[in-house]
């Protein structure tokens, strides 16, 4: 990590949209100082399509974006933050750029289209330029292109006329360029190319030179050519602080050679969830899931066939690209890749192999040549994709993380799922609870700029919807009971109801067409009725109808079920709050969550939020006795991390079974329950917690603590405390 730049203390994740923009951001400066994050964290801030909502579909890397109030908007606003303390640090997107409708707002891609290799912005783009013309998938229909002067139209799709270098083939055919996963809209760059770098790069790195961007948060960099020496080029060029989306699984680590300060917490999300649920949970869980849906008992079985379907649906163009410059045979690289366990395992061409890259793809072999007839060139294919030519090397890994994406974040999570809030990106659902030893292990190699996070704009369901959840694998049986009860009333598909249960009840109270959308959306990711690809609209109604019979039929025994678990649920919810911000690393809340939140998958999760009644509970007015609980321990441990130094270790501490407990230094303890309804029936008794040498204030009940202390009177206000060494 470069010592040139200060680590923020927290960052606060802002959804910049056409309506919620620059301006209304910096209304905001007053309230985020007092909440006590240090940085506001931008949602991606060039060019993209006009009506974007995300941001992540970039059109124009020299402008910022024109909705949001454009570079004088935002020099505004970094005026405004400044003038509060407060620093910025922006989401960028090196893996792609959009194929907007119509397709000349893409100037650098119209120029492609146009003038095919001859263009300026020929090496901008990952195109196949094989057969001399890039695939366009368009054609939804028999209505032929018109031709207009020079522009060549299709409904609102607009092409360059003559059409030389491209062909407009049908939209479910896989285009003739590197893609962002399976969407073909969002076209893959090449910023191993140092001029391709330095152009999409240039505002960014001048809004660094101004002083308005402080720190920088890389989208996917598992798509780029070469992620370590991506990364390498932004640091050098940038010097600011720098966390990488990289989706962690299980056991696996950063690469240790990226020259940046850590992740965007997905595993630390992960980890943090598996402490509040109850590995006795799992086989009654597993076996009520397996029971109401007829969906095999063992994940990694979903996993590989929802892997090769993706592989066979969607992936056809990426395989035969790989296909053409690895050689070997098609289906021994369609199973290598179902086979990989990660997103990616790296080699860089012309250099050894990492003896742990090797040992992922070899096992990846051992198991697709498992699944292969015998004699399958396998090792064939493993020694290309590891030693051969270097786009054979570098096309494979730049495969594998689309695969795994769309495989299991995508489909597999959708249908499998005994527990869902176990079903997050990076998760392994069927691992059931996280042992406190293994997390303390795993907390005290935690590097001090990693950034930590409960929700963000790609979290299937928010932090609390996930603390209801995991309430449930402590009551396996009730859980059952009732959704027996509900499913007697209404049901509609095996596959989709028992997620549907659950997610009703853990985002209650629901409108009728939030419930339906998220159903719509899990439905199509599942693609075991419907898909994107495949629509059909009786099934679509027969789910608008199942998610308004759901609630009008049983919404008062889900609420009356939603209300029984509230206490397990908001200990659960300031307990995982209360781990996260006094970990080691850069805490990340996303909007809203500083108070309850129960969203579910985006768009979801990106409506707007309630600044008004957070301001006035900021104020001590209003709110819930669980959003105020959330509040005080969201404040109070932003606070205290002003005062902490980010290098304190992490030490833990000894606690009863349902507690955590860790100190940072000599300066902090956090104490949070763990697995409230088996502690309601047994009851802390005459259990004790003995603090480290000295006095001790807890910041959220004023309480001053020394020594050994019972339990339940340490944690008789809250199921949670926050210690200060007086």
């Amino acid at each position: 990590m470069s010592e040139a730049f200060t680590l923020p203390v927290a960052t606060y994740r802002v959804q910049l949209t056409p309506d919620f923009g620059f301006a209304e951001v910096a209304e905001l400066a007053g309230y985020l100082k007092e909440l006590g994050v240090s940085h506001v964290y931008l949602s991606p801030i060039l060019q993209a399509v006009p009506q974007s909502r995300h941001g992540y579909d970039v059109t124009d890397h020299s402008r910022v974006r024109e909705e949001f109030g454009g570079i004088e908007g935002l020099r505004a606003l970094s005026a405004t933050l400044a003038g509060h303390g407060l620093r910025t640090v922006a989401d960028i997107v090196p893996n792609h750029m959009t194929v907007p409708v119509p397709e000349s707002g893409n100037k650098a891609l119209w120029s492609v289209l146009k003038d095919g290799p001859a263009s300026p912005y020929a090496s901008w783009f990952d195109i196949d330029w094989s057969d001399g013309k890039v695939n366009m998938p368009v054609i939804g229909d028999s209505v032929e292109p018109v031709v207009d002067g020079d522009v060549l139209r299709y409904h609102d799709h607009e092409f360059p006329f003559p059409g030389t270098h491209y062909r407009l083939v049908d939209w479910r055919r896989g285009p003739g360029y590197r893609r962002f996963f399976d969407v073909s809209s969002l076209i893959g760059l090449r910023v191993e190319d140092p001029e391709v770098f330095a152009a999409t790069h240039e505002v960014t790195l001048r809004l660094i030179e101004e002083g308005i961007v402080h720190g920088l948060r890389v989208d996917h960099p598992d798509g780029l050519a070469d992620p370590r020496g991506y990364l390498a080029r932004l640091r050098e060029a940038s010097g600011v602080w720098t966390v990488a989306e990289k989706i962690l699984i299980g056991s696996e680590r950063l690469p240790a050679d990226w020259d940046c300060d850590g992740t965007t917490g997905y595993e630390v999300l992960n980890r943090i969830t598996g402490l509040f649920v109850d590995p006795a949970g799992g086989a009654p869980l597993t076996e009520l899931f397996t029971a109401h849906t007829g969906v095999p008992h063992d994940y990694a079985t979903v996993v590989r066939q929802s892997k090769r379907e993706v592989l066979d649906l969607f992936f056809g163009a990426e395989i035969d690209r790989l296909h053409a410059v690895v050689g070997s045979d098609r289906e021994t690289l369609v199973e290598l890749l179902a086979a990989m366990p990660v997103y990616r395992a790296y080699v860089v061409p012309g250099e050894p192999v990492p003896e742990e890259s090797a040992a992922i793809v070899e096992t990846a072999g051992r198991v697709a040549a498992s699944r292969l007839p015998e004699g399958a060139p396998v090792a064939e294919a493993v020694d290309r994709v590891l030693h051969g030519p270097a786009e054979a090397v570098v096309r494979f890994q730049q495969t594998c993380g689309p695969v795994m994406a769309k495989g299991v974040e995508d489909t597999a999570l959708y249908r499998w799922y005994p527990l869902a809030c176990l079903n997050e990106v990076g998760g392994e659902p069927d691992r059931f609870g996280e042992p406190v030893s293994d997390f303390h292990a795993f907390c005290e190699e935690m590097s001090p700029g990693t950034m930590t996070t409960l929700s963000t704009h790609d979290t299937k369901r928010s932090e609390d919807v996930r603390a209801r959840l995991a309430v449930l694998s402590e009551l396996p049986e009730e859980w059952a009971a009732a959704v027996g009860e509900w499913s007697s009333k209404v049901s509609f598909d095996p596959v989709l109801d028992y997620l549907a249960w659950q997610n009703l009840m853990a985002a209650w109270p629901i409108s009728r067409d939030r419930f339906f959308e998220y159903l719509f959306k899990a439905a199509r990711e599942a693609k075991t009725s419907i898909s994107w690809a495949t629509p059909d609209p009786a099934y679509e109604e027969g789910i608008r109808g199942f998610a308004a019979r759901a609630i009008e039929e049983c919404g008062a025994s889900v609420a009356e079920f939603t209300a029984r678990i509230e206490p397990y649920a908001q200990s659960n919810s300031l307990g995982q709050k209360l781990v996260q911000l006094m970990l080691p690393g850069v805490p990340d809340l996303y909007w809203g969550n500083e108070i309850t939140d129960f969203s579910l998958v985006d768009p979801d999760n990106r409506r707007p939020v309630d600044f008004a009644l957070r301001r006035r509970m900021l104020a001590g007015e209003g709110g819930s006795p669980w959003d105020r609980a959330k509040l005080l321990v969201t404040t109070q441990a932003l606070n205290l991390r002003q005062r902490l130094d980010p290098a304190s270790p992490y030490v833990p501490l000894e606690a009863d079974e349902h507690a955590i407990a860790f100190a940072r230094g000599d300066g902090a303890v956090a104490v949070a329950t763990r697995l409230p309804v088996g502690l309601a029936r047994r009851g802390w008794g005459s259990r004790t917690f003995t603090l480290p040498h000295g006095r001790w204030q807890d910041l959220l009940s004023g309480v001053e603590h020394t020594g050994r202390i019972p339990l339940a009177h340490l944690l008789s206000a809250y199921p949670v405390a926050l210690l200060e060494r007086r």
